[in-house]
């Protein structure tokens, strides 16, 4: 299986043939090749994948020991060395572009060769001495790619949830809703077809937005509970081929307790290695999400648009020089970095629901695809939610004098008198109020549509803009 030449090199064999690695590698030939096979990208699997990978690979190294189908010394030495990879280290082993061999075997075997290695120098072995300890008998043993990286993206996609998207989803609901009671008595006039609309409560513009993204949440909850059904132990094409008849609920449970989740194993493994439904649900929820954001993030912009010449009802805090050219500009860049991201995320559902109906028979070849797309949109949508909470919601300051201005001199406030002098003649004070510049209270009291008393009580602002039954 390979053969020491000097002590810069190593020669490993496989089917195809030799090949020389240096020996400090500790992926081994088949890395190898798929290193020469696709130089595409340059991008390197997502920590949390390798995460979700190892994980799976130390599970079922302990169930194999426990049910003798791998020595014990190969089991123990197999966990230690998943446990160095958890601790941060040899991470610089994982070397496979994400655009590679279909359905993951390439990255699925620089796993099992990195493990290998590492359990080899642990049991005082060299490198590449694949007869005491194989990356495919012993590393591999009752597993296929084509059920332990359908089980990696969902264990990954559980951990980038737990880890990055609810905490950060979780920060900014908090965030908006102390928004939300600090400018619960401001006025500003609300606007739809960006014209002027009736007075609404700065303060429930911030609450609206929690609500928006505590049902993302909620919704992004329901899609990830499909993760949670795992059809590891499904071996090369579902029936569980060389696996002892206790692996699979074993391996599953084991795994459970590792990253403290409730899994379960799938009832039919077939179908949870055929079908890519889990993914494409929680990428249709996070796209979902990504749209709402764009909407919140735009609104943040034009809400501070100026200084002078636009909406200005809040500052978001300046945290970088906005030009090269223009001194003392301030953009809001949070915001546009939130759309950008969010931009992606809904790109990466297009090709994630794409690539989830190009399976064919008993395996879908582009989950390497979906892998990369919908961990790394978890990923990047939780990064952007907390920095956007950090640096642009938490210091938003409200122009409390601008919002009162708009809303007093809004033409929409005449739509609270419909109900006292009927449509048509509110849209008459409405017209003539915009082409005289009087006020709409003063052209009433002049028709006599109204008497000053039951004009004040009507056009009171902190009264319209009370929700009502709230």
């Amino acid at each position: 299986m390979t053969e020491q030449t000097d002590s810069q090199v190593r020669i490993e064999r496989d089917s195809m043939g030799d090949r020389s690695l240096n020996s400090s590698a500790y992926y081994g030939i088949q890395t190898l090749r798929a290193i020469e096979n696709f130089p595409i990208s340059g991008i390197k699997p997502l920590s949390t994948y390798v995460d979700a990978c190892i994980l799976i690979k130390k599970a079922t190294a302990i169930v194999n020991g426990e049910l003798g189908c791998i020595d014990q010394k190969i089991s123990k030495a197999i966990v230690q060395a998943a446990d160095e990879v958890l601790s941060g280290k040899f991470r610089d082993q994982f070397v496979v572009d994400v655009y590679q061999a279909g359905a993951g075997t390439s990255h699925h075997m620089n796993v099992n060769e990195v493990l290998a290695n590492r359990a080899l120098e642990i049991l005082g072995y060299e490198k590449g001495n694949y007869k005491q300890v194989s990356p495919n008998d012993h590393v591999n043993y009752g597993q296929s790619t084509n059920d332990v990286i359908p089980t990696a993206i969902r264990i990954g996609g559980l951990l980038a949830l737990s880890k990055t998207l609810h905490p950060a989803l979780e920060g900014a609901i908090a965030a908006l809703e102390k928004k939300a009671a600090q400018y619960q008595d401001i006025v500003r006039s609300g606007r739809t077809h960006m014209q002027d609309a009736v007075p609404v409560r700065l303060g429930e513009n911030f609450r609206a937005w929690a609500y928006i993204l505590t049902d993302h949440q909620n919704r992004i909850h329901t899609a990830s509970g499909d993760l949670m059904v795992l059809g590891l132990g499904g071996s090369a094409a579902g029936t569980g081929l060389n696996t002892h008849p206790k692996y699979r609920a074993s391996v599953v449970q084991t795994l459970s307790e590792l990253i403290n989740c409730p899994l379960e194993p799938a009832p039919h493994l077939m179908a949870a290695m055929q079908s890519m439904a889990p993914f494409v649900s929680v990428s249709g929820a996070l796209r979902n999400l990504a749209q709402d954001l764009v909407k919140i993030s735009h609104d943040l912009r034009l809400m501070d648009s100026g200084p002078k010449t636009g909406l200005k009802e809040i500052q978001l805090p300046p945290v970088q020089p906005g030009s090269s050219i223009m001194p003392g500009k301030y953009n809001p860049v949070m915001a546009e970095m939130t759309s950008m991201v969010s931009f992606q995320v809904m790109g990466y559902d297009s090709a994630i629901a794409l690539a989830a109906q190009a399976g064919q028979l008993e395996l879908n070849v582009m989950m390497p695809l979906i892998a990369y797309n919908l961990i790394h949109s978890i990923e990047i949508l939780g990064n952007t939610i907390s920095v956007l909470t950090e640096r642009c919601i938490e210091g938003i300051i409200a122009n409390q004098e601008r919002c009162l201005a708009y809303a007093e001199g809004s033409l929409a406030l005449v739509t609270a008198l419909n109900p006292h002098i009927g449509y048509l003649n509110a849209a008459a004070v409405a017209k003539e109020s915009l082409e005289t510049g009087k006020s709409l209270r003063q052209i009433v009291l002049e028709k006599g549509l109204m008497d000053e008393t039951e004009l004040a009580k009507v056009l009171n602002l902190e009264q319209m803009s009370e929700i009502v039954g709230g």
